[in-house]
């Protein structure tokens, strides 16, 4: 059996880059169409010019607590802000809920989520029973990962969360061929195992999601005969990008066009720095365009050694939302990169906040080959006129700013 998916993770780059930019114009088209959010959203964009992705760059990012804002606004006339194409029958089996309360709605194409590739790349094969301990009530979360093994041809206990004893019991009795779920529950679950006398031979891979999977997790369970594998995806988007057996970085899934941006901003960043991941979904229910996910993330150079070709990535490096207050006002990323943009000698920025709390102090941090005092001064007064704040300027030379997504950076002492 191959070890593959399917074809298309193997196809070339430049096919796949072909295959993704012809279909990004019909996806805008169709949410401009099916999507009354992205029909104001946006309103006078030409869909048939979206053909690159130096054109994608230029439509606005929308994050998700835009989307929660619209949402709020339109309860009363959709429960999904006007972002689904399709509404509630046969179309759309389900609903889930994410904090916010933020609603997302799943279609009823096959692997709706995308999630069987993560699966089949975790080492597991049609005709295997999993046992998932996703959430199956509120979140999408076991709904993702049952659709997914049910595509690839796989049977499913769906396990929930919690009643660990029970869990115990019922892997023991049924043998399924391995675990989906939290890798802390996973742990959990082993630990009970031991506590309880039940040997759990048949369990011996995991796709692992939702949280941290720490390298000493990993050792640990593939101590206890379990090989695990992380995947990463959203409520919104579903799959994003998956783990191989090579564990050098995360494989982007086929079904969406990912960008990493300077957070606060929809500039794309050079390849290789950390910023924030903004994905594009070629779903035609819930066709979200240019979706901030928040996360932070950079691409790894190179192809994965397995011989799948699409972009990989770091996998999930923090929270790329960096608001911060400043002697009560509060001041965004996206204020610095405006800040940035009014001097093309500038390359990279951070602003540093430190000092004690009641006594903040702004140093905005900037790479440059320039070194005259007369930057640092305009830079300052421009900082005054987009934050309303003082501050002070530090020019340093190109490559001194740690590669971290930061561009703000929280330094003060709250003992």
């Amino acid at each position: 059996m191959s070890k593959f998916y399917d074809a298309l993770e193997t196809r070339s780059s430049a096919e796949r880059e072909a295959a993704h930019m012809a279909a990004l114009p019909q996806q805008v088209a169709h949410a401009q169409k099916a999507s009354s959010a992205f029909a104001s959203i946006l309103a006078g964009v030409d869909a048939a010019a979206i053909t690159s992705r130096q054109a994608l760059a230029h439509l606005p990012v929308t994050r998700k607590h835009e989307l929660l804002e619209r949402q709020q606004a339109q309860r009363a006339q959709s429960p999904f802000g006007g972002f689904a194409a399709v509404g509630f029958g046969k179309a759309m089996p389900r609903v889930f809920a994410s904090p916010g309360p933020l609603y997302e709605p799943e279609g009823a194409r096959p692997d709706y989520w995308r999630m069987a590739r993560a699966i089949y790349a975790a080492g597991f094969r049609p005709g295997e029973l999993i046992h998932n301990c996703f959430s199956y009530h509120f979140v999408p979360a076991g709904s993702m990962m049952e659709s997914g093994a049910h595509a690839m041809g796989c049977t499913v206990f769906p396990g929930g969360t919690g009643q660990t004893e029970q869990q115990v019991q019922a892997i023991a009795d049924l043998k399924p061929a391995g675990y989906i779920g939290t890798p802390s529950f996973l742990k959990i679950i082993v630990e009970k195992a031991a506590e309880m006398g039940v040997p759990l031979p048949s369990l011996t891979k995991a796709m692992l999601s939702a949280e941290a999977f720490p390298p000493s997790l990993r050792d640990w369970l593939q101590e206890r005969g379990i090989t695990g594998y992380q995947s990463y995806g959203t409520a919104d988007l579903g799959l994003i990008a998956y783990e191989t057996e090579a564990r050098e970085g995360l494989v982007l899934d086929e079904g969406v066009i990912v960008e990493i941006v300077r957070p606060g901003t929809g500039d794309p960043v050079p390849e290789g720095e950390v910023g924030e991941l903004v994905v594009t979904t070629l779903n035609p229910d819930y066709p979200l365009i240019r979706f901030g996910t928040g996360d932070l993330s950079a691409v790894l150079p190179g192809a994965c050694p397995t011989g799948r070709t699409n972009t990989r990535i770091k996998g999930w490096m923090g929270r790329a939302d960096q608001t911060t207050k400043v002697r009560g006002m509060f001041v965004h990323p996206g204020q610095v990169s405006s800040i940035v943009k009014r001097f093309p000698q500038v390359q990279r920025a951070r602003l540093v906040v430190s000092g004690e709390m009641a006594n903040d102090q702004m140093v905005l941090q900037v790479e440059t080959t320039e070194t005259s005092g007369g930057l640092a001064v305009q830079l300052q007064d421009a900082m005054r006129e987009v934050t309303k704040l003082r501050g002070e300027v530090e020019l340093v030379a190109p490559g001194t700013l740690p590669n971290d997504g930061k561009v703000i950076e929280d330094a003060r002492s709250y003992r």
